[in-house]
């Protein structure tokens, strides 16, 4: 009996003193080891469940929208408005698009016409930079008059000109510099 008096007390004297202080030192130390990974690791866990409550509620609203959205004459009507503002979008686009056309042929119209001028001109032998207007206005004049290419026109340099050669006169002529490395010490 003194045996199992002895073991009751010992029992009894170890739950009145269990509390939580032989965890300290190994909570202190897992602590001092590994406190930054279990503090993002805290924070990591916080903000998948912040995610995961958003997604939630997100979810449950958008099936409450869809479910009032399928409405069958709500989408009828909804796809003939798009149908519209498609069609009225592509008309749009078709309109700018014959005006483009349009002005591309009314310019590339001028410039032909333009070209035309010009090459008459110059078989007429005018300048074919002038104006139209000033072209008509000549031609009125030079029909009257008969037309011939002009004669008396002096050449600009002698015929034994050659810019090449070397010996065109004048106080400039060129010549090469030397060859080789540059002179000094």
């Amino acid at each position: 009996m003194e045996a199992e008096a002895g073991a009751r007390v010992r029992n009894e004297a170890v739950l009145q003193n269990q509390d939580l202080s032989f965890l300290l030192p190994s909570v202190t130390a897992f602590l001092s080891d590994y406190g930054w990974y279990v503090v993002f690791m805290c924070v990591g866990v916080y903000l998948l469940i912040q995610h995961l409550h958003k997604n939630r509620s997100t979810d449950s609203q958008s099936s409450s929208v869809s479910a009032a959205s399928q409405d069958p004459e709500s989408v009828v009507r909804s796809q003939a408005a798009l149908e519209a503002s498609r069609r009225r979008m592509q008309e749009e686009q078709d309109a700018r698009a014959a005006e483009f056309r349009e002005r591309q042929q009314r310019l590339e119209e001028e410039k032909r016409r333009q070209k035309i001028e010009m090459w008459e001109s110059m078989k007429e032998g005018k300048s074919y930079r002038g104006n139209a207007k000033v072209a008509q206005n000549t031609e009125e004049a030079t029909s009257s008059s008969s037309l011939r290419p002009k004669t008396d026109k002096k050449p600009l340099r002698n015929s034994g000109y050659s810019p090449l050669s070397g010996d065109g006169g004048g106080t400039c002529s060129w010549r090469p510099g030397r060859r080789g490395p540059s002179a000094g010490g």
